[in-house]
């Protein structure tokens, strides 16, 4: 099997469903850590005035203490709060992220603007384009997911009833759009990630379709982590516009993620854009790992399985033809069972 032959033999809809299938898998098996870093990196703690820093507010100092105080508060449960919301999510977005970029890169393929492998620059094009179009259809998800995350032991909704209070807030149904322009901004964090990923995997596995398990998830954790470091301040600020303004602002939301950005520096320093980033790395270094290494394996299955299926067809049709051509000799009405 060549390189040039894996993407006529899984179409874009059977690689989505393998990239979904792994980030959904992956996203379950370390769920708590994106609570911890989602409640880190809504938090604001002043450095002028502690006072807001009540006991219905804990304030979080690492992520050990914030999964000790949220186990000790909230249960286990309390540690996978919004976790339905969130694999939908995942998947959704997975899903869609996948499937247009298989079909953007198919087509600028197709186009013959290029050769078979996209150089780095093109790869990061294709990404950004596939993660625009995923974000647009599934940020609301995203909204009501991190709403849920930052909700309090006293204020637990389900699913639907926190995107009824999102649309029932100032902004109506727009609310279920917040932080659109964050996120499409943050395309270039899984634009890094997959660009960075197909260029090591062409550098370090040169000439190899299907890597082993180690490898998709070294290389999955490698480019992972060269996204974040890039991006985290732009991750905090998403997740500033999508959760509940801080008590400081006396319900005020936020109008944009540069907004955001000045008021935490404001309140906390500029080192204060990377809070959150020791969970927010760990999470996507295993995440990623998990996920790629997954979608390797579920892309193999899906190719063994289109052979199989396709080989079954050819084997059906050629008994049928023999058959059709055995009865034909004894005129006998032609049966296919």
């Amino acid at each position: 099997m060549t390189g040039q032959s894996k993407p006529a033999r899984l179409s874009p809809w059977g690689s989505a469903v393998a990239g979904a299938t792994g980030a959904v898998l992956a996203n379950a098996l370390v769920y708590p850590l994106d609570i911890v870093k989602t409640k880190i990196q809504v938090q604001v703690k002043s450095r002028k005035d502690t006072s807001s820093n009540t006991e219905a507010t804990p304030h979080y100092e690492s992520t050990l203490d914030a999964i000790n105080k949220i186990f000790q508060d909230e249960g286990l449960t309390g540690l996978y709060n919004g976790i339905n919301g969130a694999l939908i999510g995942v998947a959704s977005t997975n899903f869609a992220y996948f499937y247009w970029y298989s079909v953007v890169r198919a087509l600028y393929i197709a186009s013959g603007r290029g050769s078979n492998t996209p150089g780095t620059a093109v790869e990061l094009s294709l990404g950004a384009v596939a993660g625009a179009i995923a974000q647009i259809f599934t940020i609301p998800v995203s909204v009501v997911t991190t709403r849920q995350q930052t909700q309090s032991k006293d204020d637990k909704k389900g699913l639907l009833e926190t995107a009824r209070e999102v649309v029932d807030g100032e902004d109506g149904w727009t609310g279920l759009w917040r932080g659109l322009k964050a996120s499409l901004v943050l395309v270039v964090n899984p634009a890094i990630t997959y660009g960075a990923y197909q260029r090591l995997k062409e550098v370090l596995f040169p000439g190899k379709n299907n890597l082993r398990p180690w490898e998709a998830f070294v290389l999955g954790a490698m480019s992972k982590a060269l996204a974040t470091l890039a991006t985290q301040p732009l991750i905090v600020a998403k997740v500033g516009l999508q959760s509940k303004p801080p008590p400081s602002r006396q319900g005020k939301p936020f109008k944009g993620f540069i907004e955001v950005m000045q008021y935490i520096i404001e309140h906390e320093g500029t080192l204060s854009l990377f809070k959150g980033i020791g969970p927010q790395i760990v999470k996507g270094l295993l995440v990623q790992g998990l996920l790629m290494m997954t979608k390797e394996r579920m892309e193999l299955a899906f190719i063994l399985l289109f052979a199989y299926l396709r080989k079954f067809k050819e084997e059906k049709l050629k008994r049928y033809a023999e058959r059709a051509a055995a009865t034909a000799k004894t005129n006998l009405p032609v049966t296919l069972k």
